[in-house]
């Protein structure tokens, strides 16, 4: 069974950053693509990014490109999301996707707000 828990979420600034992880169980996580996604209040859910399974290929929403990057670390199971620049509208339920499944996880809360 596809497990995925994500962490790091909070209140941020304007213009900080914030680091989330997501560690997966239940599969082989090596050989899976990876999404995050985020839903905002009162929106549907949002592509956000996907990282292959291989680490090299990722690629990005416009509204998150060169402020946002992916990357996993295979050997730990996890999947990690950078968020730099932060802006008002990125705050969201931050989910981690199985690329394949759909499966995501309970989500993470992200509040930017002066």
């Amino acid at each position: 069974e596809v497990q995925l828990v994500e962490s790091g979420g909070g209140l941020v600034q304007p213009g900080g950053s914030l680091r989330l992880s997501c560690a997966a169980s239940g599969f082989t996580f090596s050989i899976y693509r990876m999404n995050w996604v985020r839903q905002a209040p009162g929106k549907g859910l949002e592509w956000v990014s996907t990282i292959y399974s291989d680490a090299r290929r990722t690629s990005y929403a416009d509204s998150v490109k060169g402020r946002f990057t992916i990357s996993r670390d295979n050997a730990k199971n996890t999947l990690y999301l950078q968020m730099n620049s932060l802006k008002p509208e990125d705050t969201a339920v931050y989910y981690c996707q199985h690329h394949s499944t759909g499966t995501k996880g309970q989500g993470t809360q992200v509040t930017v707000s002066s």
